[in-house]
């Protein structure tokens, strides 16, 4: 496994076959959430289910991020291919001044099939 995961936000989706549109400025930054057993929750009765077991935190935002509608798990801070991609529902629009921007603990619910 990687040693290193990073979380990017999106305003426009990601699919396999598109990079969608990853938010930029404004103190952006991907939250790091490493894959170790402490972060993420073992899938259970072999549904290949995982949740963060950890908050997932940005660092608030000093510009208009736009309206985060998917997230994709990435091994680099910055650039580089994503492993999976998923979508936030319900979408959420994000301000300069808002709080940090996270993801309760549960809130990343991925399905390896």
């Amino acid at each position: 496994k990687p040693s290193a995961l990073y979380i990017g936000l999106f305003t426009g989706a990601p699919s396999d076959s598109s990079a969608g549109t990853e938010v930029t400025g404004g103190s952006y930054a991907r939250a790091q959430l490493d894959p170790s057993d402490a972060n993420w929750t073992a899938p259970s009765a072999g549904d290949g289910k995982t949740t963060n077991a950890v908050v997932v935190a940005y660092p608030a935002p000093t510009a208009y991020w736009g309206t985060l509608v998917a997230f994709a798990i990435f091994t680099t801070p910055t650039g580089g291919d994503w492993l999976i991609h998923g979508v936030i529902n319900p979408a959420r629009e994000v301000f300069s001044g808002d709080p940090a921007p996270k993801f309760p603990v549960g809130a990343l619910q991925i399905t390896f099939a």
